[in-house]
């Protein structure tokens, strides 16, 4: 067998390759995934209940990029969604990102009337601050604030999410935690914000339906590097496996999943909860608020219990962000670099913590340079 171009991995980067390869450049593309799906960790399901569930925990669409926005919505229709998240703390449900919603269910009226008009005097309504930011304010309410935060909301879901604490990761995680100087009780505040109507599966179905691209699944790409004959290979897998861990593994974070279903119309007021002081689960996920499916009876749910990777026992769905990680990165990237048929993407191609529209974006530019050489 002879194709133009080898994609390793079936999920939003190498979907959206093939899909522009294929169409754009009229070139025979091999979509290669060693799960039995499309999709990847964006994969999505009925259960035997009739509920529309992420296998992989939820995905959540929302973007800046009207490029981005513009070129998946050739495959899908929308239905307008704006997610919610609450953390519990001290046994109260808060708003997430925190907020002055998130003050108001907290604090007294008094200590929550102080805090909102120095945050208001200090950044303005409608900042969208970092607790690293917060911080480093000197005013001492401010700082009580910031404390209480970073210690109540911010550093138990670390320690479960990452196995770490706080101060040996990246300041950039600290710095993905914002606070809200509004009452925007939305997640996110991106301006484009939906769910596929259909479901991820059914959108890349489409973006996969193309007469120059074939779908090899539940095989390992190195089962059929022989069999097949390629020019160009675009890995979107684990860049230390693909070099057989040559300068030894980077550190990736995975997780567990129990999915439980339940005879009653809903089991929580917003689409995810997190629980970062208690538990062994990070967060409870209901589907329904995220499909649409509020008319059936009953409801389906996920708990996600984040856990070491180990190959062969479960998927790497993080990179972990830490300055170790990232010197081993830079001897595999110069590695890739000596490649010249090899591209390397995706979050676990680039070692990065993308979102699902940062990995389309990602997508799109490298079929920018692969189309032009």
């Amino acid at each position: 067998m002879k194709v133009d171009y080898l994609i390793v991995g079936a999920g939003f980067t190498g979907a959206t390759l093939a899909e522009r390869i294929a169409k754009e450049l009229d070139k025979k593309v091999l979509v290669v995934d060693r799960r039995l799906h499309i999709g990847g960790n964006a994969y999505d399901e009925y259960d035997p209940h009739g509920v529309l569930v992420h296998r992989y925990g939820p995905h959540i669409f929302h973007t800046q990029s009207k490029k981005v926005w513009d070129y998946l919505s050739r495959f899908t229709e929308w239905r307008p969604y704006y997610h919610q998240v609450r953390a519990v703390v001290e046994g109260k449900e808060i708003p997430l990102p925190f907020s002055l919603a998130s003050l108001r269910r907290l604090f007294s009226e008094r200590l929550a009337d102080l805090l909102e008009e120095k945050l208001i005097a200090h950044f303005g309504y409608g900042a969208r601050i970092s607790i690293l930011k917060l911080k480093e304010v000197q005013d001492p309410d401010l700082r009580f604030l910031a404390e209480y935060v970073y210690k109540n909301v911010f550093e138990g879901y670390t320690l479960k999410q990452w196995g770490l604490k706080p101060e040996e990761l990246s300041p950039s995680v600290t710095a993905r935690v914002p606070v809200l100087v509004s009452y925007d009780e939305r997640y996110f505040q991106d301006p484009y914000q939906a769910m596929p109507k259909e479901g991820y599966t059914a959108l890349f179905q489409r973006m996969l339906r193309h007469p120059n691209i074939k779908l090899l699944l539940g095989a390992d790409w190195k089962e059929v590097e022989g069999e097949v004959r390629f020019d160009r290979l675009i890995f979107t897998g684990p860049i230390d496996e693909f070099f057989g861990y040559l300068h030894g593994p980077l550190s990736y974070r995975s997780l567990r999943f129990a999915f439980e279903h339940h005879q009653r119309p809903w089991f929580q007021e917003v689409g995810t909860v997190n629980y970062p002081n208690d538990h062994d689960f990070t967060r409870i996920t209901e589907f329904k608020h995220l499909t649409g499916q509020g008319y059936l009876p009953h409801t389906t749910l996920v708990y996600e219990y984040p856990e070491a990777y180990e190959p062969g026992r479960n998927e790497p769905y993080y990179p972990v962000p830490r300055e170790e990680n990232e010197k081993r990165l830079m001897l595999y990237q110069k590695e890739a670099e000596k490649l010249k048929t090899v591209f390397f993407a995706g979050r676990l191609g680039d070692y990065r913590y993308y979102n699902m529209d940062q990995a389309v974006a990602r997508a799109l530019k490298l079929f920018e340079e692969v189309a032009r050489g």
